[in-house]
């Protein structure tokens, strides 16, 4: 591949295949410091072969942080395939790390897994899509590959791994509710009728702690994403369209175009305000919550919860997670932790390449 610019990849030492990062953004970007962080310390990572954005791929010379300036200095591409798609860029036993939030990517999942290279990713696209796609990462995984995913809820919070272990132990899950978007709780958490809910969702726009368009996070749609994924592991094969989603995104809001959606965003503020009065008086507390239930079925959205909840006591970004099973009928097991941050994804992300690394070796 005689584009492709070498770079010397750190290693500690570890056996078995390389690392293959997709995505060079903030995500990615942590990725890269942790590694670095992990391998001064001493920590047997596998050696970082490349890393790929939508530009260019850049591997194996020079240092990590210089690959990163090269991927994004490098021209946009139109068309064509993508170089890590091309048979040369992956082995067996190599590990790819999507950081990305493409569906293109995320539909490589599976036919990486049966060519024997493993995955990590944080990209909700696999699991949290298609249930066929879902499917298909499933079945390949037998083929001996390994699929790494505990970053793509939570951030790495054990809730993903604890369902599945709970149903390998023989135990059936009956509900699993959560607070699992770390930017609707930031917003929920902070807003408490002093300021307009329009001027807090600019402030966590701002901050990074929601999307550019925050549409994407008041439509509850990676909420919805997220609550597959855990529904998936305890058993129940749920599509898209088995959840009721109730958007906090009012209609003119919906429609506007991207260059408008920031003057639209005042229409918030009103049924916002409404919903935390009514909470106030109740003395509840707003939380935007997806529940699966095996009985009564899947929904996302805002709901005013007593403070005795579990779910009730969050701050910031925190999410928190409540599983109701055989083993826990009535208190549930909690699980609660920072979920959101680009530090504690990669974290999560490299905890998965070190198990599998391990286990690979």
């Amino acid at each position: 591949m005689s584009s492709v610019t070498r770079i010397r990849s750190a290693t500690g030492g570890a056996r078995g295949g390389r690392i293959a990062l997709l995505g060079t953004g903030v995500v990615g970007s942590a990725v890269v410091a942790r590694y670095r962080q992990l391998v001064e310390r001493g920590v047997p990572l596998p050696p970082f072969a490349w890393l790929s954005n939508s530009r260019a791929q850049v591997a194996n010379e020079g240092s990590l942080e210089d690959a990163i300036a090269r991927a994004h200095a490098a021209p946009r591409q139109h068309g064509g395939v993508p170089p890590w798609a091309e048979g040369e860029a992956l082995a067996r036993g190599d590990i790819v790390i999507d950081a990305t939030a493409s569906d293109t990517v995320a539909g490589w999942h599976a036919e990486w897994l049966l060519r024997g290279i493993h995955v990590v990713t944080a990209n909700k696209l696999g699991n949290g899509g298609d249930l066929a796609r879902a499917q298909a990462i499933v079945d390949a995984q037998r083929e001996g590959a390994r699929y790494g995913d505990s970053a793509t809820v939570g951030a790495g919070l054990p809730a993903l791994r604890l369902i599945r272990e709970l149903v390998a132990g023989g135990d059936r899950i009956h509900a699993v509710e959560g607070v699992l978007s770390g930017s609707l709780a930031w917003l929920l958490s902070r807003f408490d009728d002093t300021r307009p809910f329009s001027d807090l969702v600019r402030e966590a726009r701002d901050a990074g702690y929601a999307e550019p368009d925050p549409r994407q996070d008041l439509s509850g749609e990676d909420v919805r994403r997220k609550l597959l994924i855990l529904a998936r592991a305890a058993g129940l094969p749920l599509e898209a369209r088995d959840i009721r989603v109730s958007s906090l995104v009012p209609d003119a809001l919906r429609d506007a175009a991207p260059d408008a959606v920031d003057a639209q965003l005042n229409t918030l503020d009103k049924p916002l305000r409404e919903r935390f009065v009514t909470a106030y008086r109740s003395d509840a507390r707003l939380c935007f919550v997806g529940r699966f239930d095996a009985e009564r079925g899947a929904s996302v959205g805002l709901r005013a919860l007593p403070l005795s909840h579990p779910l009730a006591s969050g701050h910031g970004t925190e999410n928190r997670a409540a599983i109701f099973s055989d083993r826990y009928p009535d208190r549930p097991l909690v699980i609660q932790g920072p979920g959101a941050g680009a530090g504690v994804t990669a974290a999560a992300l490299l905890d998965d390449v070190l198990r599998i690394a391990r286990q690979a070796g």
